[in-house]
């Protein structure tokens, strides 16, 4: 049953430790949890958009309910669908809904809405964010995926292994697009760093900068110097 191999999928990666370089959990309570990566490639976001269109070329097959990376698609406007085909068994043709787009703004920045693998069956709710922003030697790329709700997995053991996941997509959109470069040193240090503040002298948040890549990404980059996602 695809349900219970991407779980045993998801929790191996946790308890092997098997999560790509820069993954990090930044956030978690009874309510939830935040995963967040990044990945710099020698790619244009133009390019980077167009492989994100296609998440055949770069989603795992690991984490399918069919086994079958090519039964994936995505239509990249507000309301349109990132789903799978589940091959006729003799019973018809399936298909799965793992998130529905939410924002889509071309060559920056990808927004979806949905309850990945085995979450799917809990009553949560989850929006991946996708970040993309050019840089001296190509693009930035950053996925944030947020959770919450109510489940049925303790989130100390789910979260970990959701990370595990989410790294690893981004490390097959990077590898689809060339392979992940180490980052610069003045990737590593963020958009203005140290010198973008709010009205009232507050650290920025992710609101006051707009689409492009925060301080998280910036401390991503400093705890994994020199280091690309697996």
């Amino acid at each position: 049953m695809r349900f219970r191999i991407y779980m045993v999928a998801a929790l191996s990666l946790a308890a092997l430790g098997a999560a790509p370089a820069g993954a990090k959990v930044i956030d978690q309570s009874e309510l939830g949890f935040t995963v967040a990566h990044t990945a710099q490639v020698a790619a244009t976001p133009a390019d980077v958009w167009k492989m994100l269109r296609t998440p055949d070329k770069w989603w795992s097959k690991e984490h399918s309910w069919s086994g079958d990376a090519a039964n994936f698609w995505l239509d990249s406007q507000a309301g349109g669908c990132f789903c799978e085909k589940l091959p006729d068994t003799g019973s018809g043709l399936g298909s799965v809904q793992h998130a529905r787009i939410i924002f889509a703004k071309p060559n920056q920045m990808l927004r979806l809405s949905g309850a990945f693998g085995p979450l799917q069956g809990e009553a949560l709710t989850g929006a991946l964010t996708i970040q993309i922003k050019e840089t001296p030697t190509g693009s930035a790329i950053r996925f944030d995926y947020v959770v919450g709700g109510y489940m049925r997995f303790k989130v100390g053991d789910i979260a970990p292994a959701v990370d595990g996941v989410i790294g690893e997509q981004l490390a097959g959109l990077a590898k689809a697009l060339g392979g992940a470069l180490p980052p610069s040193r003045d990737e590593k240090r963020g958009p203005d760093e140290g010198t973008k503040k709010s009205e009232h002298g507050a650290k920025p948040t992710l609101a006051d900068e707009g689409p492009g890549l925060d301080d998280v990404a910036a401390d991503l980059a400093r705890d994994d110097e020199g280091v690309a996602p697996r």
